[in-house]
């Protein structure tokens, strides 16, 4: 059957019917008592010993009492809590500066892949096996195993996805230059094609569970293979986001994909190269001979980078194929003899209308970040595993709890970037330089971003660079991600002391705007999104605060507040 005219032939897609939206909450757990504290809840004792076991403790007993099993308890509930409302844990600011419209956009929620992080090691402490207490942490332990497989009363007993895993957040950063269409599509669109490169690929979870709700693994194609072929679209959105990737496939990639006996080291290299085919057709130039490293890496064919990778270009050539149509609608000789008012509604309210042309594209960044356990990153005894992915010049900081040192995650990708020159050179005949002092390539300041179709056979790609932070319990105190308009003008390691200085994400992150625009003699677009971390309570600790940087940048609001005596800042 079909719907709309579009018809899936391949089992992997199917699980693609009912993506759900964007999650811009969370899921946690809180104690009853704080949702109803003044509740009059019978008194009792509020540890998990049974009260059969509850006996004081003797000095001479041989047998040490081990500490009771850590987690959660009947007395919790379980709520969505929006993540821009959640002000003590995530604070974001926008500021258009002195242009007439802001270019920047972001975005903040859950991504519903698999896990990524490392694995927690094996807790070795266990009670007698005969002893009370390990006879309740084992009737624990079944209680939520049968409530994670659905045989419960419902309600869950950790925060943790459809999948079975635990949460994996999503922050991001888009700067658009030229409109505002490419930083609105990525906004919207770019986590919905992660999901479905994890979908295509089959990404297993690395705490070793089957992901059957993104169709991981062997149970889940197996499972799709007994659901009928050829399912029906029912949302927009998730038909716009199937057949983006279900295009770049040839009949005969569609065929094996069709098989589930296909090993994963198949399914990617069928995947991958049909994305690179569709980019030589599509584009040539630059990426005729263009292979992303992560896509030649035999030992991990179907690894996250993998899939950030595959995603971003995807993403990436259904923005170009849209930008190509209406600029060859609008180039056409007929319709330029059109009147002006031809695109308007209200000349022929009976026609369909096609939208202007649109040009411009933007940078990127974003962050992912997963837990081994359902303890949400932001708790200060949880360790994690920070996954970004950057192209642009768009950046995204730690600050370390130790030293209070600004960690940059992100390299500016600009023509004056030893890697970059020696990657473009080959292909750019000269790089251009403005009257600023600044290289140029195409009228480009940015060598990696989306869009900006003039300027991809020279080799303008959005090949992300991905790197992996394994974060300790503690280690860092917060995460930074802002906009040029603010790295053009603070350096990072006064953004991370301004960060230092307010008593909230919130407040942090419109302390750092406020300084941006403020310091500013630009006045460019500037966003910033300010992530709390475990080491949150001691981000004062290392470094003696924000004191490192004040004097510098209490002299420059001041040099800012008096036009005549301003020097440029270098």
């Amino acid at each position: 059957m079909s719907h709309h005219g579009y018809y899936i032939p391949s089992t992997r897609l199917n699980n693609l019917l009912f993506r759900r939206s964007f999650h811009d909450y969370f899921v946690t757990h809180l104690p009853s008592s704080s949702l109803y504290p003044d509740s009059r809840s019978s008194a009792g004792p509020h540890h998990q010993l049974p009260r059969s076991a509850s006996k004081p403790h003797h000095p001479s007993s041989s047998h040490a009492s081990p500490a009771p099993l850590l987690g959660l308890n009947r007395d919790t509930t379980v709520v969505r809590i929006p993540l821009r409302s959640a002000k003590h844990h995530f604070g974001v600011s926008v500021s258009r500066g002195t242009r007439p419209y802001n270019e920047d956009t972001y975005q903040a929620g859950v991504i519903e892949i698999p896990a990524f992080a490392k694995r927690s090691p094996l807790n070795l402490t266990r009670a007698p096996p005969s002893s009370p207490l390990q006879a309740y942490r084992d009737e624990q332990r079944k209680e939520r195993k049968q409530q994670s497989k659905g045989e419960g009363d419902g309600e869950g007993t950790s925060a943790e996805s459809a999948s079975g895993d635990p949460q994996v957040f999503y922050f991001g950063v888009f700067d658009g230059h030229g409109g505002t269409e490419c930083s609105g599509f990525l906004r919207e669109k770019l986590h919905e094609y992660i999901e479905n490169a994890a979908q295509l690929y089959g990404l297993e979870s690395s705490l070793g569970k089957r992901t059957n709700a993104l169709g991981g693994g062997e149970s889940s194609l197996q499972s799709a293979s007994a659901k009928e072929k050829g399912s029906e679209i029912t949302t927009e959105s998730t038909k716009d986001g199937a057949e983006s990737c279900f295009k770049t496939l040839t009949p005969s990639a569609k065929a094996s994909l069709n098989d589930t006996k296909q090993t994963p080291e198949q399914v990617a290299s069928i995947l991958q190269s049909a994305l690179m085919k569709s980019w030589q057709k599509t584009v040539g130039g630059y990426f005729r001979r263009f292979r992303p490293p992560f896509f030649t890496d035999p030992a991990s064919p179907a690894s996250t980078p993998a899939i950030l990778t595959h995603a971003f270009l995807n993403a990436d050539l259904t923005f170009l194929k849209a930008q190509l149509r209406l600029s060859i609608s609008a180039s056409d000789s007929v319709l330029a003899d059109a009147p002006i008012n031809a695109s308007d509604s209200l000349a022929s309210p009976s026609k369909r209308h096609s939208p202007p042309p649109f040009k411009g594209g933007s940078t990127c960044s974003i962050a992912l970040i997963s837990t081994p356990t359902p303890t949400p990153f932001w708790h200060p005894s949880s360790p994690s595993t920070l996954l970004t992915a950057h192209c642009g010049d768009t950046r995204i900081l730690l600050c370390r709890t130790s030293d209070g040192v600004a960690i940059p995650l992100t390299t500016n990708h600009h023509p004056s970037t030893p890697s970059e020159s020696s990657r473009l050179r080959r292909w750019a005949t000269s790089f251009v330089t403005d009257s600023f002092g600044e290289e140029r390539m195409g009228g480009l300041a940015n060598t990696r971003s989306f869009g900006d179709m003039g300027s991809k056979r020279l080799g303008v790609s959005a090949e992300p660079e991905i790197r992996r932070t394994e974060m300790g319990a503690g280690e860092y105190s917060f995460m930074v991600l802002f906009s040029d308009g603010i790295s053009g003008t603070a350096t990072d390691q006064e953004v991370v002391d301004v960060v230092k200085e307010a008593r909230t994400p919130e407040m942090g992150a419109r302390d750092v705007v406020g300084y941006a625009t403020e310091v500013s003699s630009e006045g460019d677009n500037a966003t910033c999104l300010v992530v709390r971390l475990g080491g949150w309570e001691r981000r004062s600790e290392g470094g003696g605060g924000g004191w490192g940087t004040r004097e510098r940048r209490e002299w420059r609001k001041k040099e800012a507040a008096d036009p005549r005596g301003r020097m440029s800042y270098g």
